[in-house]
Order: structure tokens, then sequence, then C-alpha cells
């Protein structure tokens, strides 16, 4: 790359290129661009973002933590006659998580027992969700439900109130999307540009 550039400006300064002025002048125009750049770049790293904007910020995504979320088990059989056996064998004794790992075609959870962790209504297909938030925590629903995947056989474990990560925890992810978007560049670069206007009439 850097022969690369020496050839090219070699070439562009034997061939007068270089000197011509609307040449110059758009040369000067990028390293203006590249110094303003930079200026702004440094001010943003010293200023950086107040806590005021971090706080409005953690608090629109915190308001996005509602409802519930659930800790659920499943087994996934691809007939729905095999859900159904699979339901009479579980209310005859049988254990979830040993027939979910040797019944359950998703890959995903069979070996572990069916388990899917914690999860948002939202994170699920539709049928699978209409299902689950019916049970109660130690409920199986007792007839197979159909989605795009299969017949579902659902186990709800237990439930909890969404809880939002704290602020701390997000601080960084916040900054990055406050420092991302259009409108908060153009306010710190006005900002920046009335500081250094203020600075030059002092001096």
């Amino acid at each position: 790359m850097l022969v690369t550039r020496e050839l090219v400006l070699q070439e562009a300064n034997n061939r007068g290129i270089t000197q011509k002025e609307s040449v110059r002048d758009q040369l000067e125009q990028a390293k203006m661009a590249v110094l303003i750049a930079a200026v702004y770049e440094d001010y943003v790293q010293r200023e950086g973002v107040d806590e005021a904007e971090l706080k409005a910020a953690y608090e629109q995504v915190k308001a996005q933590y509602t409802g519930k979320e659930y800790h659920v088990e499943h087994i996934l059989v691809e007939k729905e006659s095999d859900a159904k056996a699979i339901i009479v064998q579980l209310k005859s004794g049988g254990n979830f998580a040993d027939i979910a790992k040797a019944k359950s075609k998703d890959p995903g959870s069979a070996e572990k027992g069916g388990d899917l962790g914690w999860v948002s209504e939202q994170s699920l297909v539709p049928e699978f969700s209409k299902a689950m938030v019916q049970l109660k925590p130690g409920q199986t629903t007792d007839k197979p439900v159909k989605s795009q995947f299969g017949w579902h056989i659902i186990k709800l474990d237990e439930e909890r109130d969404l809880k939002a990560p704290s602020m701390e925890e997000i601080k960084e992810q916040l900054i990055q999307m406050i420092a991302s978007e259009q409108n908060w560049q153009k306010a710190k670069f006005a900002e920046m540009m009335k500081k250094l206007r203020a600075k030059a009439k002092i001096q």
C-alpha cells in the first residue's frame, strides 16, 4: 500500500497535478476534514457522555423490561400421536428430563433434559408462548402443542418478573448507543465549537 501511494504521488508530481489549484484545494479540504474529525474525537473522549444522558438512556432501556420471564422445559416430537403417548407416560410418573433426553428432537435442549432456561414470552413462537403462559409453576401441558417445528410437551418450572440489568452493568453499551446517535453527535459538535469560539475570544 505504501509503495502504491509513493508511486502515485511521484507520478502526480511529475505531471504537475499536485500544483493544480483545484487539486490543492481538494487536498486542503481533505486535510481539514481529517483534523476536524480528530479534534472532535478527542473532545468526545475527554468530555464523554454526561450522567444525565446516561440516566435518560437507561430509563428508556429499563422501560422495555416489562412482564415476566419463564424457566421452561419442553419435549419436541414430529407426530401428535408420539406427543400424546409421552403425556400419558408423564402422567404415569415418567421423568420429564429422562424422556426429553431420549425422545426430544430439539438438539439444543434435549441433552439438557429439555431445559430451555429462562425465556421471555416474546422470544418464542406464538403457539408455544400461548400455552406456556397458561401454566402454573410445576404444571405440564395436558395436550400436545403444535408449532412450525412439530409437537411440544411443555413444562413450566418457575416464573418471575422480568428484571432490567443495573445501569452499571450496561454502562458501556449505553455510552455506545448514545454516542452513535446523529442528533447527539451534532449537539456535541455544536457544543465543542461554542467552547472553541469562546476560548478564541478570551485569547
